[in-house]
Formats: C-alpha cells, structure tokens, sequence
C-alpha cells in the first residue's frame, strides 16, 4: 500500500513541478540561478509588448463602441412615434 502511495505522489509531482517551473515565478527563479539579471533592454520590451497589448484592446472596444451605438440608434428609432410622419 506505500508503495502504491508513494508512486502516486511521484506521479502527481511531475506535472506540478513542470507547471512551476514553466510559471513567470519558476522562469524568475531560473535567471537568479543563472545569474542573469534582467537589463534595461528587458524593461523597454516589456513596455512595448504592453503597448501593444493596450492599443489592440482600444481597438477592440473603439470597435464594440461604434457597435452599441448603431444598435441604440436603431432601437431609438423603433422607440419613436409611430404616428409621426416621416417628412417625403
């Protein structure tokens, strides 16, 4: 019965160990190890990899604003009185 327990726990650590180590906290771990240390290079890319992260994500809601827009315009004229003439 140990046996089969101690070959489980084995098993299970396999997968958490290569989650860890794969996670920004393991990669973190590794450069100390190494003794690399990140440069002001390292920073400035960073930087840019989040700009561009921020103008798509502008993007994408300039882009689900101009949606919601049109849609209450639309809804807006739906909403309007039916009685009124449109002028020909």
């Amino acid at each position: 019965m140990w046996l089969f327990v101690v070959v489980l726990v084995i098993a299970l650590m396999i997968p958490i160990t290569a989650i860890l180590l794969d996670s920004p906290l393991g990669r973190s771990i590794a450069r100390r190890l190494e003794g690399q240390r990140d440069g002001p290079g390292a920073d400035v890319r960073e930087l840019q990899r989040r700009v561009e992260v921020l103008e798509t994500d502008l993007e994408d809601v300039t882009r689900s604003l101009t949606g919601m827009r049109e849609e209450i315009q639309f809804v807006q004229r739906l909403l309007e009185d039916p009685n009124k003439q449109k002028p020909s």
